[in-house]
Parts: C-alpha cells; sequence; structure tokens
C-alpha cells in the first residue's frame, strides 16, 4: 500500500556555506506558497555537519526539515578524531540521519556498523534514512534483489520502530550518471523491497523512496509508481530552482 506522504530529500553532501540558506529560503517560501499540494509532501534537506546548528534554528516550526548525512557508528562521546555521532547531531537540531549511503559504504561501512549507526540514531530520537541499492555488476550479473536482501536483513529487525524508518534505494550504477531504471524495473524492485520489509515489521513497513539522478525533467517518468513514497535528490537540491522544479512537474 503506497504510503500518501510524499518526500522530497536533498542530500547536498560537500556542499554549501552559510549564505546558502538562501536555497532553502527560497525553497520554504515555494512550499508556503503551494496550497493545492504542500499538505502531500515533506522536503529535508541534509547539508554538511558544519550547518546543522544554524539552519535547523533558522527553520524550527517553519516547513523543511533539516538531517545530517550520516553520523558515526559508536553513540555519545570518544577518542575519534573527526567523528560525530547522532546523539551529537541530534543536539544541534538535526530530526533526520542518512545511514548506508553508498559513499559510506564504499569507505568501508559494514552491515554491522549500519545497524549500531541506526539503533543509536533512533535511540536518540532521530528519523532515520537508511540506503541500499546495487552496483553495475550487480545488476548485470541479475543480483539486484538477492543484494536488496541482504542489505536489508543484515540490518533492519522488527524491534526497530518502522515509523522512524525511510528505505532509500539507490542504485550505485545510476548515482550522478544521468542514467534511472526502466520504469517496470523500478516497479518491482520496489513491490519486492516492500515485501522484504513487511517480512520483517509483520502489520507494516517504512516508507521506501527512490535515488538516483532524479531532476525535473524526468521526475515526471515516477509520477504512476504509487508504491514509491518519495524521492532523495542529490545534486538537482543544491538548486532552489531545481529542486522546486522537481516538486512542481512531480504533481502538475
Amino acid at each position: 500500500m503506497a504510503n500518501n506522504m510524499k518526500y522530497f530529500i536533498g542530500n547536498w553532501k560537500m556542499f554549501g556555506v552559510p549564505k546558502s540558506i538562501n536555497i532553502l529560503d527560497k525553497i520554504n517560501k515555494f512550499i508556503k506558497s503551494d496550497k493545492k499540494f504542500s499538505k502531500k509532501y515533506k522536503v529535508v534537506i541534509t547539508p554538511p555537519n558544519t550547518l546543522i546548528q544554524s539552519y535547523s534554528k533558522f527553520f524550527l516550526n517553519k516547513k523543511i526539515s533539516i538531517g545530517a548525512q550520516n553520523c558515526y557508528h559508536e553513540d555519545n562521546f570518544g577518542a575519534n578524531t573527526g567523528a560525530i555521532s547522532s546523539l551529537m547531531i541530534k543536539s544541534v537540531g538535526a530530526q533526520y540521519v542518512i545511514v548506508g549511503h553508498s559513499d559510506n559504504r564504499s569507505e568501508g561501512d559494514t552491515d554491522a556498523m549500519l545497524k549500531s549507526k541506526l539503533e543509536n540514531s533512533l535511540n536518540n530520537k532521530l528519523k532515520v534514512v537508511f540506503c541500499i541499492g546495487e552496483n553495475k555488476e550487480h545488476k548485470l550479473k541479475n543480483k539486484t534483489f538477492e543484494v536488496l536482501e541482504s542489505q536489508i536483513k543484515n540490518v533492519l529487525e522488527e524491534k526497530f520502530n518502522f515509523k522512524d524508518i525511510i528505505v532509500a534505494y539507490e542504485p550505485i550504477w545510476s548515482i550522478g550518471t544521468g542514467q534511472i531504471p526502466e520504469t517496470n524495473d523500478l516497479l518491482k524492485t520496489t513491490i519486492f523491497i516492500k515485501k522484504i520489509l513487511k517480512n520483517i515489521f509483520k502489520k507494516s513497513s517504512p516508507a521506501v523512496l527512490y535515488g538516483g539522478s532524479v531532476d525535473g525533467k524526468n521526475i515526471s517518468q515516477f509520477k504512476k509508481l504509487n508504491d514509491i513514497d518519495g524521492f532523495l535528490i542529490g545534486g538537482a537540491s543544491k538548486s532552489d530552482k531545481n529542486f522546486i522544479d522537481i516538486i512542481k512537474n512531480y504533481y502538475k
């Protein structure tokens, strides 16, 4: 069953300085003016850690929620140079955190580390955007479902509150390439993911998003896929015009 609320989550990656808040201010003003559809979607932006506190204060009680792009797998405080825990990002105003992005998996995040990140984040009252996805080799060898099932089952457990988890399917071969899955393939994959999630959580399952080269032009191809509960958006989220175009073109 499709989630009625659609998520538009922007991952800024290594982008943004304090004055970049102007981008979000324009997006926030658009949401306020979008009387017809604004109750149907939720906007979250994940800037770099240097901007979380100031952005969170500015957008408190406004239309945009602020999240973090990652957190350390151990919580509280420790002798881990450069590391930032879920407790720390929550303390400066983050409401969401991305866990399991392919960038971080490629840097050494294991399933055990991801489970620890996810559990600590939930314990600290953060909503988690949990990323999964296959690479090009997996796709060519028809191992997409096998890889996704493993990534999900090795991290998610029934004890976790599914209402605070959002699963983002991001095929690695699509990120930043301009390539997106065929509509029928994406539908089958989304249905498969939701089936696995429902087997874990029994009564219901987390929202499932798509991410990978989403922009204002190709967003219309996703309209008929009601099982997709929103989008994790990379490059296009760094421009207020591009991000707004994605929302506009999805609903027009």
